[in-house]
């Protein structure tokens, strides 16, 4: 075994001996690179003082080179345990992640982006898991991990996903969702779902009828359908779940034999998906043979971005309690997934309770928001520019998303102290408008943001921490 030179100022976590080559990360001012120390072919750097130490950078080629050698860098499938994705619109806050993930059980996915994420940020599919998997060789995570397309719409969006490795595909069919049905006169729903696609759907109007216009009990809770509830399930997600079905069967085309993991998702639609539709879209998806894992309705109530629950949570309560038993009438094929799941500390008890750890946690804003956190305590004059421009988008880039935050209620930053910046992360309208402007604040204030945080990353890590123990807390597996 080569001896690891002592002066160089390692970070100790990363560092790993396999197959006889020794890898690790050096911190080079405020910089980090990989130094590799045994066979270095296939990856890109400079020779060290030492012709068998390679000091390289963090870029693509040699994160390829390092997914080669390291099988743990791999993201794979995580099943039904419970979980939680970590959505990281910066590219730098895995390790902070894993600091909170250690010790709860709870499988973590890392790498985790919508394309409307990436567009806005300028990502690509492949550099959100490279950052995903330098953050993994830091923390010297071992155990498995996943990686979410997320919100995928289109057949298009699918192949830079597969050709980064992505082991999670969130399928979103909401354009598909016709949300006109839940006030539709039963004669209207009868003219629509005559039009469904049936061919796609592999059944007919009369097949279904026979299928579902029966009373259902699935343990505590019994299912009446008659006609009008079926037509409107029919109607409403009849179209989304063949479309679903089509996203499914060209994701196994292209993965071919490689093992992936399938979400389908209709929390982005503008009603609630009752208890009848939850099964109707879980029946036909089995009916489909679609290999889902995880099902991410709209529950009651509302589940706005970077904020906690809105709503009765007593009804959300029996609420959860039902779609858990659905869930749990299919045995144990499929877990429930909360969505626009960040800084619902409310909610967790009730998820945890009622999935019995059968459950998908999605967060993503929320890592951003701290970064702002941090900026606004070490860097109080471009928090405020932050903010003054994020007023003006707000109105702009709050369209895709739902979010009832009112620009006269976010405090003027000139109006604070500096001291009193960092609790405006804590106000309720300052949060959301921050959080959905992360796209056009990157662009103006990149240049600034990312330098000043990676020389405070250790700061925004513990950060990061203390934000996600509060999340994890309720979903540990003890």
């Amino acid at each position: 075994m080569i001896a690891i030179p002592s002066n160089l100022n390692w970070i100790q976590e990363s560092v790993i001996s396999y197959e006889g080559t020794t890898y690790g990360l050096i911190r080079v001012d405020h910089q980090k690179r990989l130094v590799v120390q045994g066979q270095t072919a296939g990856f890109e750097g400079e020779p060290g003082a030492d012709a068998h130490i390679l000091l390289c950078p963090l870029n693509k080629t040699n994160a390829a080179a390092l997914r080669a050698r390291l099988p743990w860098l791999i993201p794979v499938p995580l099943g039904l345990r419970t979980s939680a994705g970590f959505g990281d619109r910066l590219g730098i806050a895995t390790y902070g992640h894993i600091q909170a993930v250690k010790g709860t059980g709870v499988a973590p996915i890392l790498a985790q982006q919508s394309v409307r994420e990436n567009t806005r940020t300028g990502r690509t599919p492949q550099g959100v898991m490279d950052d995903a998997l330098w953050g993994v060789f830091e923390a010297g995570w071992r155990d498995p991990w996943g990686a979410d397309a997320d919100h995928l719409k289109t057949l298009a969006d699918i192949p830079p996903f597969v050709a980064a490795g992505y082991s999670f595909y969130t399928i979103d069919p909401s354009d598909y969702v016709d949300d006109g049905a839940e006030s539709d006169s039963l004669e209207t729903l009868r003219a629509k779902a005559a039009r469904l696609p049936w061919d796609d759907l592999r059944s007919s109007l009369e097949s279904s009828v026979e299928t579902y216009c029966r009373i259902f009990e699935l343990g505590p809770i019994h299912l009446t359908f008659d006609e009008s509830i079926l037509l409107r399930a029919l109607v409403k997600y009849g179209a989304g779940v063949a479309h679903t079905a089509r996203m499914a069967a060209a994701l196994t085309q292209a993965l071919g034999d490689r093992p992936f993991e399938l979400e389908m998702s209709v929390d982005e639609t503008n009603t609630t998906t009752s208890l009848f539709e939850h099964f109707y879209i879980a029946s036909e998806l089995k009916r489909l043979e679609v290999p889902f894992v995880s099902l991410a309705p709209r529950f009651v109530g509302r589940f706005e971005k970077g904020v906690d629950y809105i709503g009765d949570l007593n009804e959300l309560d029996q609420n959860l309690r039902g779609h858990a038993a659905i869930m749990g009438h299919f045995g144990d094929s499929y877990k429930l997934s909360l969505h626009t799941g960040s800084d619902k500390f409310s909610v967790y008890p009730f998820a945890a309770r009622h999935t019995k750890g059968r459950v998908h946690l999605k967060t993503a804003g929320t890592s951003y928001l701290e970064a702002l956190r941090l900026i606004a305590t070490v860097e109080p004059s471009l928090f405020r520019r932050i903010l003054r421009f994020a007023r003006e988008r707000y109105d702009t880039d709050r369209k895709t998303y739902h979010v009832s935050a009112l620009l006269e209620r976010v405090p003027l930053a000139a109006a604070l102290r500096d001291e009193q910046l960092p609790a405006l992360l804590d106000q309720f309208d300052a949060r959301q408008v921050l959080h959905v402007c992360f796209g056009s604040v990157l662009e103006r204030f990149g240049n600034e943001l990312y330098p000043l945080l990676k020389t405070y990353q250790s700061d925004y890590n513990l950060y990061l921490k203390r934000h996600f123990d509060r999340h994890l807390e309720a979903f540990a597996v003890r």
